[in-house]
């Protein structure tokens, strides 16, 4: 006879990409502290969660595969009573494929290929992986469960498939990156596949950052209407329990963690950001980082989520004033370190900008100052930065934001240089937003940063508007033109001035060179500089009036 109340753990864990020994490691110990517990009928874990994901071309080399294959037999041999649903890459038949397994009593009951291989926006997989057919159905407790991985719940088949099988329960196992829309997004489709298939789903996903992309865990249980009856944290991992009634039309919620659940745009991207910076450092095993902090709003942003991340011992300030330097620039960034309680040490760059402008006289002879001089302030900034991360492994945070990164308002070897670049998708205006939330938290960046016109300081009396629209106005025209691919017409007839729209693209086009040389940053948008977005830099294309 059937038992309708099915006992599930969501083990939504941060692995690492590559790392098949402690991820294994992690996972074993998973299983048997649930195993131990006795109060557990499944365990599932996150797509491909022994390699971790995206893999990318790991999954080429032949010993990385026979390396998944050892740990699959490792994790099989712990497991006793429980069911376990496994994602990994397996090699069958010459071909690779995207599988999960449900494993119970140390055997492979049951193996489900991945249908729906995504192939846009930041996903490869039929660069590597060959698609299944098959419907994957068993049974727990008496119950009919079936087996889906990420992108096959977005489309109409494996679902119509399995609920045509009469499965009661849908398992999609996932590694769904972040983005600040993909929230709402992700619980429509899903809310809506469980009411018209009249099945629960069980959606978990990977936490943790992946280079350049996050992940927020943020799994989830759906009653057969379609109602949230259980939620997990975003951006935590943990092992979260929860239980399916299948008898029980309305289930009880079970928000347990309903206070860890972000509700202001500003604090979920937020979190975000400092989980990306937390395990982008520690993954690749630097000894801390450190933040040219100028007086201006990206450095002190970047570095309240450096703090946030890796604590203020593990964070280090350098400012570095020049001629131009404003007086309130150099009390403000020192205020912020304090505050923060960040190291921090000031060093002028007269000297060395000094001995450059000697060296090249000769060569400029009397030509007038431009850009040049102003470049050559940011990279003798870049070389102390560098110098501190070479002697003492510590990573440079880049400060530039997604505004500049579009139009090119950033020196290649100047304040581009750096190694990890956390506001890279954010634009100008959501970072002014950040650290006012930021703010309302703790109140440690200082007023004047917030309320001052932008500047560079790298000449007398510049401010940002002296090149560039104001960001208001700039950041809507940048968004239609490279998240949502909108021909400048389409954008002028939203509001906005013929020739600055013009202006702008031109620059945006003119400025893939330079974001082809950038550090890789946190991806927090739907189009991402990178694999969310190639351009050609050589090009003749251009949008036409």
């Amino acid at each position: 006879m059937a038992d309708h109340d099915i006992h599930i753990v969501i083990a939504q864990l941060n692995f690492t990409v590559g790392d098949i020994e402690n991820n294994t490691k992690k996972i074993i110990e998973a299983i048997k502290k649930v195993n131990d517990d006795n109060n557990a009928d499944v365990i599932v874990f996150p797509e491909l969660c022994v390699s971790s994901y995206p893999p990318e071309d790991l999954l080429l080399r032949p010993a990385f595969n026979k390396s998944i294959n050892i740990a699959v037999e490792k994790i099989k041999a712990v497991t006793k009573n429980i069911h376990v649903i496994l994602g990994y890459p397996l090699i069958q038949n010459e071909n690779l494929y995207n599988v999960c397994s449900l494993i119970h009593d140390k055997k492979i009951k049951k193996t489900y290929y991945k249908q729906y291989l995504p192939n846009y926006s930041v996903f490869d997989e039929k660069r590597y992986f060959t698609s299944g057919n098959d419907l994957c159905t068993f049974e727990i407790k008496g119950v009919t469960a079936a087996l889906t991985i990420c992108e096959d719940i977005w489309v109409e088949k494996p679902t119509a498939e399995a609920a045509a099988a009469n499965a009661k329960i849908l398992f999609n196992i996932n590694a769904s990156p972040f983005d600040k829309n993909k929230k709402l997004e992700r619980k429509n489709v899903i809310s809506k596949k469980a009411s018209e298939s009249g099945m629960f789903i069980v959606y978990v996903n990977l936490v943790g950052g992946q280079d350049e992309l996050i992940f927020d865990g943020n799994s989830m249980v759906f009653d057969k209407k379609g109602n949230i009856i259980f939620q997990a944290p975003e951006f935590e991992e943990g092992l979260y329990k929860t239980h399916i009634d299948i008898k029980n039309v309305e289930n009880k919620k079970e928000l347990k963690n309903e206070k860890n659940l972000c509700s202001v745009e500003e604090k979920i991207i937020y979190k975000g950001l400092v989980l990306g910076v937390k395990d982008y450092v520690e993954k690749n095993n630097f000894q801390g980082v450190v933040v040219g902090l100028s007086g201006g709003i990206d450095s002190a942003l970047t570095l309240c989520i450096a703090v946030d991340a890796l604590g203020s011992k593990n964070v280090e300030a350098l400012i570095m004033p020049s001629r131009y330097t404003s007086k309130m620039s150099t009390d403000d960034a020192r205020a912020l370190a304090e505050k923060l309680k960040v190291e921090y040490k000031i060093i002028s760059i007269e000297a060395p900008f000094s001995a450059f402008l000697q060296s090249l006289e000769p060569i400029f002879k009397k030509l007038p100052m431009d850009t040049t001089e102003e470049n050559i302030q940011a990279r003798v900034r870049g070389v102390l930065l560098m110098a501190i991360s070479n002697k003492y492994n510590k990573l440079v945070l880049a400060t530039g934001n997604k505004s500049e990164m579009s139009v090119g308002y950033a020196t290649l070897y100047g304040d581009m240089a750096g190694g990890y670049s956390p506001l890279k998708d954010v634009w100008k205006t959501l970072v002014y937003q950040l650290a006012k939330w930021r703010n309302k938290e703790q109140e440690v960046i200082p007023e004047n940063i917030i309320n001052r016109p932008p500047t560079a300081e790298l000449r007398e009396n510049q401010l940002d508007r002296d090149s560039l629209p104001d960001y208001e106005i700039l950041d809507p025209i940048l968004e239609q033109y490279i998240e949502l691919d909108r021909h400048p017409e389409e954008i002028i007839k939203n509001g906005f001035d013929k020739k600055i729209v013009y202006e702008i693209i031109s620059l945006v086009d003119k400025n893939e060179y330079k974001r082809r040389q950038a550090a890789p940053g946190i991806k927090i948008t739907e189009r991402a500089f990178g694999k969310d977005r190639r351009y050609p830099i050589s090009s003749g294309y251009i949008e036409k009036k």
